[in-house]
């Protein structure tokens, strides 16, 4: 099969074509033939040496696919040879074939195509993970994201407005700005001209808001636990701002705020194939009834792996980028 190799640590040159045997199912595993992969930061930094590869995951970048099985593992019985899915998987997705374990698989949604349905997984398990399970964003209440027009952003923008969550979100542009509304958001806050945590305060009066999901860290988390409303919760899942930060805990302790965050590669098959049956029960039939689309910027072919890096660390982009193999 052609794959793409990250042939050292290093900037976007590093990965270069490559053609290796096609991975073989394990029991629990099904095998896909891709024809798209999503491009995730993480990538990014495991090409950069910042992000180890799991124990028995393919060294090959790629966390999420979307394609056709064609294999089955001795003990996989959800799907058929020949059903079209869309995965998290551990690894291995710059590729033609990749494997991952079935309980991570997902039907792809009705009316969407491989490109679409391969721009879904990483970001949505890792929302739902993070704004539904650790961040317990419930009924009535409102949601901070950071980075609102990233991958991680938009479908964390759609997926609570269309779960009826008051949503804000910060940019780094009027233009990204103005798309973070678009997609869902009742206000958008262009982090380089406007005190994001001011403006919060203003649009809640007074309150706050009831979850941050942060992929900044670093001196945003000082003004974050300022716009938390009582009982928030603040949920970390990158540090692109910095792995360091004060923490006044008089404001912790005065408002009973909760602070957390997660990585999703290390946990265990079990916990992902949990939350892909809370999506599938959840959020796909609003995917399908079109209230959550997914949000593309730019497709390269799998050879031009290194451009679609360029373009993701250059931080231009509004939503995905996916790979056509």
């Amino acid at each position: 099969m052609r794959c793409i190799e990250i042939s050292k640590p290093g900037g976007p040159e590093v990965l270069v074509a490559a053609e290796r045997p096609a991975p073989v199912p394990k029991a629990n595993e099904i095998l896909v033939k891709v024809a798209a992969a999503g491009v995730n930061r993480p990538d990014i930094l495991q090409r950069m040496g910042r992000y180890p590869v799991p124990p028995g995951a393919s060294d090959l970048p790629g966390l999420e696919i979307a394609g056709e099985i064609v294999a089955l593992g001795s003990s996989a019985n959800i799907y058929k040879i020949g059903d079209r899915v869309c995965a998290l998987t551990h690894g291995g997705g710059y590729a033609e074939y990749c494997v991952t374990p079935e309980v991570q698989a997902l039907p792809v949604p009705r009316g969407l195509t491989a490109q679409e349905a391969a721009s879904l997984p990483e970001t949505f398990f890792t929302v739902w993970s993070n704004v539904y399970d650790r961040g317990r964003l419930a009924p009535g209440e409102s949601l901070l994201v950071q980075g609102g027009s990233s991958g991680i952003g938009v479908t964390a923008i759609q997926m609570a407005a269309a779960m009826g969550n008051r949503v804000f979100a910060t940019a780094g542009s009027d233009e990204k700005c103005a798309a973070c509304v678009k997609l869902g958001a009742e206000k958008a806050f262009n982090y380089r001209t406007q005190d994001f945590g001011a403006e919060v305060m203003a649009a809640t009066g007074g309150k706050g808001v009831n979850v941050i999901l942060d992929m900044v860290g670093g001196d945003y988390v000082p003004r974050e636990l300022k716009c938390l409303a009582e009982d928030g919760r603040l949920v970390f899942i990158a540090t692109l701002g910095g792995w360091k930060t004060e923490l006044d805990i008089n404001d912790v302790m005065r408002k009973r705020l909760s602070v957390t965050g997660s990585t999703l590669r290390p946990r265990p098959v079990e916990f992902k194939g949990a939350i892909a049956r809370r999506l599938e029960e959840v959020i796909w039939p609003l995917i399908e009834a079109g209230s959550i689309k997914p949000v593309i910027y730019k497709t390269f072919p799998l050879a031009q792996a290194s451009e679609a890096h360029k373009l993701m660390e250059s931080s231009q982009h509004i939503g995905k980028i996916v790979l056509a193999v």
